[in-house]
């Protein structure tokens, strides 16, 4: 730029040429030499900046050395932001400890009545008596179901991953859910699965109780299935009312209930959630098949030998 200034200044004065392009060839090379070093500054900086990416508690600590005004601006700006995120996220995170801890002190407390009401019913066998302890056995699901919601994120979760005997497992919640086989006669068709499985047993029975008890509330005839597929597949399959076809790849997602959930309005679409974030964490995997008017067939697959552990 500086160049052409000086060209044009020297032929609308008609000056001679040897004395207009030795003095532009001057400010060019000037020119390229300040070009080239403010490039490689730029460059570095740059670089440093970008490798700011790796970093998420102190990037203002690694940020390059402010060069102009702008960059002291810029970097106050910047650290005041991120001062204004931690003191918000310290504050959101002494929230939801005080929301885990109060819901966890409710959830424990709630059991002590349940408790209470379910001894009482022991001692009658008549129909009303077996139909308040299965919905007693319901709202136990669902105090259950808060306190794994609470714990799926929590640094305390109590995961102890050992080989573990599956039919134990399965027989411990086909056993939890008899009186509501026996009082939709709906039947079972299971044979003993001699298989160890790489788990949590106390997590995967929720899951297990979770697929069953669905698999009871929307077969209202027929037969709910139990079988091994593959040496290391578990196959729960009903023959109740299914799930339709648009709503089948999003029955694992939080809060969605579809088509059964709309007919149903005590859904909460947070079952088979959990069922699927807890299998996500014990290295397992869950999936789901299923024909509208003729039944749905989950499917866990407890095959994975190596679970990471963070």
């Amino acid at each position: 730029m500086f160049s052409g200034i000086l060209l044009c200044s020297f032929i609308l004065y008609h000056i001679p040429a040897g004395a207009v392009i030795y003095p532009a060839l001057l400010s060019a090379f000037f020119g390229a030499v300040f070009i080239f070093f403010d490039f490689r500054k730029i460059k570095n900086k740059h670089k440093i900046l970008c490798e700011l990416y790796k970093y998420t508690e102190n990037i203002t600590d690694n940020f390059p050395a402010a060069v102009t005004i702008d960059d002291v601006d810029y970097q106050e700006i910047i650290n005041l932001l991120v001062e204004e995120e931690k003191q918000r996220n310290t504050a959101m995170n002494i929230k939801y400890s005080d929301m885990v801890d109060y819901y966890t002190l409710w959830a424990h407390q709630i059991k002590t009545p349940i408790a209470a009401m379910k001894l009482n019913l022991q001692n009658s066998d008549s129909e009303m008596a077996g139909i308040i302890s299965e919905d007693l056995f319901r709202i136990e699901q669902y105090v259950e179901m808060v306190l794994v919601f609470l714990r799926l994120d929590s640094d305390y979760t109590d995961y102890v991953i050992r080989k573990t005997p599956l039919d134990g497992i399965i027989k411990s919640a086909v056993k939890k859910l008899a009186s509501q086989f026996i009082r939709k006669k709906i039947n079972l068709v299971y044979n003993p699965i001699d298989l160890e499985v790489l788990t949590d047993e106390k997590w995967l029975s929720f899951v297990i109780e979770q697929v069953l008890s669905n698999a009871l509330k929307y077969t209202k005839s027929g037969e709910i299935s139990i079988s091994l597929e593959n040496s290391g597949t578990l196959c729960i399959s009903d023959t109740g009312i299914g799930i339709a076809s648009e709503d089948l790849p999003r029955i694992f997602e939080k809060g969605f209930t579809g088509y059964n959930g709309r007919e149903d309005k005590k859904a909460s679409g947070i079952g088979l959630y959990l069922c699927n974030r807890i299998c996500s964490n014990l290295g397992h995997t869950i999936s789901a098949n299923s024909t509208l008017g003729k039944g749905t067939e989950i499917k866990i697959d407890l095959s994975r030998e190596s679970i990471e552990i963070e």
